[in-house]
């Protein structure tokens, strides 16, 4: 909304036209009949003529005027349509939606006396907690503003965070409109009375579904809507979102068709995105290079400016950096904080309030702040590090400028010289447009299965009507009979293994043929542990005194002894015991402290993200460097080229070097780490089938390397290697499947996915509320089933779940063929050096980490600096072994290491380096 004021803000009502042209309504409502909540069409337009005349004088009083899209939605929502809002951050989505709602849903008041609140007439779903009671603070503003003049709404939101006494309240009565969460929606679609509380819900509304559609989450909304959409099949249903390329596609997996409205909001928002650069660039980088070079010029930034997020993107990284900070600036006490999602929730709240009041200089987070809180007060955002794709660092840079009007700035502050140029590719990759697609996971059945168990509870299902339903979901819709049988037959007695307990009896006909829960106990159970939210097991960190801090993996807790130290929420903590799942600790001071790694924190360079870097590569291999960024990292990609070549769309650059540890090959896909880890581990296979050896592997987001003991004779077997599958469409993605699965020990990369599907599918009761479980006593249970059904029950489709997502979301299958298929039209550069090259040294030097104790990297990786500038002709080093070592724990966010391959004629020396963290 701009800030004039318009005679006419709102659009014109459904039937009148600018020319006062007029037409009648339809009414909407269930098998012909109007629902109670619903104007009758003879007062309608009478009705909404109020409501249009109050929101009025509402804009008036705000000085606002409406933007265009945002009339284009209100418009859509009066005739009755759904669809998707696409907007950029701040632009006014909110607005758009909500004022949408109550104009076309709301009525005149004609009573005196105060009348009851409407039912349940609005759902408002948010992927985040803290967003729900950030949401609903905005839609309590015109809410209040209407007064008198129309029927009353109530407004509330029912989340984790919800008291206990709000929460009976709503189990009377349920607010008109009701802010919450995938699972808490579900929470309700398992009461009993469902459909009563639901069955009047007239329009729904996703928010952030970008952040949604790509997970199991997105499917949880989806299914819930799909029920919705049954006992109300006039249901509105809108998404709102920010950061989207594939629009079309996440509009018909939020709507389960292709009919809906896409509105686009082309706001004038200024976007600066810029880097901080270093006075010289490092020629002979590796990962976390610059540690905590940039702090002086960081500190500089937030000086600067009012209010600053400083991003990281693991919660390890962010408790350095905010350490760091107050090191350096001790006066910052108070006034800086920091924002993670292993705190408190009452920490967090607290950080949360002291940004939208302006009390906070600086706040160090991680994703945990990325979606739509409202932080006014806040100019600037940092990004340490790569973003790791466009849409990511959108988002991010829409926590500043949160407003119609006002610009946004995100500035990226590298932590090694490569990733300079990353800063150049992004803001060329926002001019052109370009955004990463994201979508839907297809036929998750765990999450089905639980679904089922929900409906079970909610008043139950007749299977051939809920089959029909479920396929009306974009997850869902190539649903077989055969799955949804096993769906069926999985709930009902648990599949063929487990047929003996009753536990796994969970819903069962009744003499109706009405499939409902039949146990109270496992009604509980089953409420209990509704979500799609799987993490690994925490424990409690707690002062002797009482406090709560917030908690950390426990696999990082239980290699700690008493006495020993660590860092976490920004505090120097000393562990004294640990009982009862709790860490018990006290203030340390002045001692060495490690700090906690939780697993997840390796994220993969997006496709769009990398093709925008090959591309600035390009650029410099033609001798252009128009960009800051390309200017600083220039001496790096000359001695690059000098010494080798360059990567370009067109060329596919490997390298071949001879030392004493062996024989190396350097390949440079650009495709990220996890499809890196699978072509590596694919070509070493490859390579295997001709005669045995033993490689080593190390990846990267630029590339990988293979290392072998004995000399390989590259410059012919390298083209043989890459070639494609033999056969055409579905044979050759099934021979390609098979290389991948024989390439990697799979079955323990399955079994882990398969821990993640077990909690899900309701396997594993992971116990009541201040029941503590550890991670041990899980993955025990997992451990269980997974061997029961591959011993008795090997065509489980949790099993082929476990490898399909192992396939598609830790490998990237679809991801590894479309970089084969690049690479087979690509030219191949293959380059033998003398000596390790600027792309190359980062692999050697995750080599070095995984074999080395710190202080013997930290003295190799700084004689082969000097020896690499000597060669170069330059006099910079390393900065000696201290200043080395200092860096090594900023290129090490991920701790998780998978097993090895495990096969004849091939065996790795050590694990893969950078692999998939396990679960």
């Amino acid at each position: 909304m701009t800030a004039k004021s318009d005679p006419a803000l709102l659009p014109p009502l459904p039937g009148e036209g600018r020319g006062g042209g007029k037409r009648p309504l339809k009414p909407r409502g269930v098998e012909g009949r109007v629902p109670p909540s619903q104007p009758s069409p003879g007062r309608g337009r009478s009705n909404a003529k109020a409501v249009k005349a109050a929101l009025d004088a509402w804009f008036t009083s705000r000085a606002w005027k409406p933007f265009k899209f945002q009339r284009e939605v209100w418009k859509a929502v009066a005739e009755g349509k759904s669809g998707l809002l696409h907007a950029t951050t701040g632009a006014g989505k909110t607005y758009a939606v909500w004022l949408a709602a109550l104009l076309a849903l709301s009525r005149a008041r004609k009573e005196t006396a105060r009348p009851a609140a409407p039912p349940l007439t609005v759902l408002w779903i948010t992927p985040m907690r803290a967003l729900a009671a950030d949401t609903l603070r905005a839609l309590h503003q015109p809410l209040e503003a209407l007064g008198a003049e129309v029927h009353p709404w109530s407004a509330g939101a029912r989340s984790g965070d919800t008291s206990s006494a709000e929460r009976s309240a709503q189990n009377q009565r349920l607010p008109t409109v009701l802010v919450t969460t995938p699972e808490s929606l579900s929470l309700l679609l398992a009461r009993a009375d469902a459909r009563e509380v639901l069955g009047h819900v007239r329009m729904t509304v996703v928010d952030e579904w970008h952040e949604l559609l790509g997970n199991k989450r997105g499917v949880q909304v989806q299914l819930a809507l799909a029920r919705l959409r049954r006992w109300n099949p006039g249901i509105a249903v809108w998404g709102m979102s920010a950061t989207l390329g594939n629009l079309r596609e996440a509009m018909h997996a939020l709507l389960g068709h292709e009919n809906g409205v896409l509105v686009q909001g082309q706001v004038p928002k200024k976007l600066v995105i810029d880097s901080l650069l270093p006075g010289r660039a490092e020629r002979f980088p590796w990962g976390g290079h610059l540690g905590l070079t940039m702090l002086p010029q960081v500190i500089e930034e937030i000086a600067g400016s009012k209010t600053t997020l400083v991003f990281t993107n693991t919660r390890s990284q962010s408790e350095i950096w905010y350490q760091a900070l107050l090191e350096a600036k001790p006066e910052w006490a108070g006034t800086i904080a920091l924002h993670h999602g292993s705190l408190d929730r009452e920490v967090r709240a607290w950080v949360e309030q002291g940004l939208k009041s302006g009390e906070l200089k600086a706040v160090v987070c991680t994703s945990s702040l990325d979606l739509g809180v409202d932080f006014l007060p806040v100019e600037r955002v940092l990004q340490i590090g790569s973003p790791k794709g466009v849409a990511r660092l959108l988002q991010r840079a829409g926590r500043s400028g949160h407003a119609p009007g006002r610009p946004s700035r995100i500035t990226l502050v590298p932590t090694h010289s490569i990733e300079m140029v990353e800063g150049a590719a992004a803001r060329s990759a926002i001019a052109a447009g370009h955004i990463e697609a994201r979508h839907s996971p297809d036929q998750p059945l765990d999450v089905l299965v639980q679904h089922l168990v929900t409906v079970g509870l909610g008043g139950g299902f007749v299977p051939d009507d809920l089959y029909a339903e479920v396929r009306a979901t974009a997850a869902y819709q190539n649903l077989s009979r055969e799955s949804w049988q096993w769906c069926l037959d999985f709930v009902s007695q648990g599949g063929a293994s487990l047929a003996a307990y009753p536990d796994y009896r969970r819903a069962v006909p009744d003499a109706e043929g009405v499939w409902r829960v039949p146990d109270a106990r496992l009604a509980r159970r089953h409420r209990m542990n509704i979500g799609t939210i799987v993490s690994d097991a925490s424990m409690a960190v707690q002062y002797l005194a009482g406090a709560k801090i917030g908690s950390v993996e426990e696999g990082f807790v239980a290699r700690m002894k008493p006495g020993d130290c660590f860092l976490f929420g920004g505090r120097l903590l000393e562990l004294v015991r640990i009982h009862d799942m709790t860490a018990w600790v006290r203030r340390a001071s002045g001692k060495r402290a490690a700090v906690p790694r939780w697993n997840g924190g390796r994220m993969p360079l997006s496709n769009t993200l990398a093709d925008a870097v090959v591309q600035q590569l390009a650029l410099a291999d033609e001798g252009r460097y128009d960009s800051p960024e390309l200017r600083c990292v220039r001496p790096l990609l000359e001695i690059q080229q000098q010494w080798s070549a360059l990567p370009t769309p067109q060329t596919l650059l490997a390298e071949t070097l001879t030392t004493r540890e062996g024989s190396h090959l350097f390949l440079y896909p650009f495709a990220g780490r996890h499809v890196h880890l699978g072509l590596a581990s694919l070509l070493a296979w490859r390579v295997a089938q001709h005669e045995a050896r033993t490689f080593s592997i190390a990846v990267n987001d630029y590339g990988f390397e293979l290392l072998s003991a004995t000399d390989v004779d590259w410059p012919t077997l390298l083209p043989q290697v890459l070639r494609l599958p033999q056969g055409e469409g579905a044979q050759a993605h099934a021979v390609l499947l098979h290389e991948v699965l024989a390439s990697l020990n799979a079955g323990e990369l399955a079994q882990r996915r398969f821990r993640e599907i077990a909690r899900v599918s309701g396997l594993i009761f992971q116990g009541y509320p201040g029941e503590k479980r550890s991670s041990k006593q899980l993955q025990a249970s997992s451990s269980l089933f997974w061997e029961v059904f591959r011993k008795y029950d090997p065509d489980n489709k949790l099993l082929q779940q476990a490898e399909q997502e192992l396939l598609a979301q830790e490998l990237e299958i679809g991801r590894l063929r479309e970089s084969l298929v690049r690479m087979a039209t690509q030219q191949l550069v293959l380059k033998p050096l003398a000596r390790p090259t600027p792309f190359s040294f980062p692999l050697m030097v995750e080599l070095f980490r995984e074999k080395l104790s710190n202080e013997s990297v930290a003295d190799r990786i700084a004689r082969m600096v000097e020896q690499l500038e000597k060669a170069a002709g330059g006099v910079v080093t390393a900065g000696g072994v201290e200043r080395v070592k200092s860096t090594l724990v900023f290129g090490q966010e991920g701790t998780g290491k998978p097993p090895a391959p495990k096969r004849e004629g091939r065996r790795d020396r050590r694990k893969p380096s950078r692999p998939l963290p396990p679960l």
